[in-house]
């Protein structure tokens, strides 16, 4: 049996894209698991080999405007769709990580929670979006310095808090968010 392992990177972010890994392995590739379980280093290095190795990958990305436009879940599903449109080769099952199924209209879509630490090819997805994504975020840093996207890749973490108050938005950040809509608000003590 074929099986598409899809997961993704960057739901959780203020700032930047999201991404969808989805690959197909057609051979076994030693220390898969879920990327956020992996080092930067070898996070980047089994990125590598999965590309090169893997039977079949792609990515999906989705902006910061396209999530504040469409909401998070569909730009999910709209990023899994750019992903899978990037395998060219026939496959039986599509197995998502977590328990919502982007694809419903597919009925060789299935969910597992906690794939991306059970299943190679999900797990393989997690890794190269992560990768990718990361990778992005580093550029950006250059494009936008005051942030620190290389450090907190757009999590809301304490230094992109005081990035924001101190410098406000820029054009990656998602401005449906409500931590973003908090911090943007105008001082009503001012007004």
């Amino acid at each position: 049996m074929v099986i598409v392992g899809i997961d993704e990177v960057g739901r959780g972010c203020w700032a930047g894209p999201l991404v969808v890994g989805a690959v197909i392995l057609n051979q076994p590739i030693d220390g898969l698991r879920d990327s956020k379980k992996l080092t930067k280093k070898r996070r980047e290095n089994l990125s590598k080999i999965v590309l090169d190795r893997a039977a079949a990958t792609g990515l999906g990305w989705v902006t910061a405007e396209e999530i504040d436009s469409l909401g998070l879940t569909r730009s999910t599903g709209l990023a899994t769709e750019r992903a899978l449109a990037q395998i060219k080769i026939n496959f039986d099952e599509i197995i998502i990580d977590g328990n919502t199924n982007f694809l419903p209209e597919d009925p060789r879509a299935r969910t597992i929670i906690n794939a991306d630490n059970c299943v190679a090819a999900v797990s393989a997805a997690s890794i190269i979006a992560k990768v990718a994504r990361d990778a992005y975020m580093t550029q950006a840093a250059l494009l936008y310095p005051d942030y620190g996207f290389d450090v907190h890749v757009g999590y809301g973490t304490t230094r992109h808090i005081a990035s924001l108050r101190k410098h406000g938005i820029c054009q990656l950040h998602r401005r449906s968010y409500k931590p973003i809509r908090n911090l943007t608000k105008p001082d009503r003590a001012s007004s």
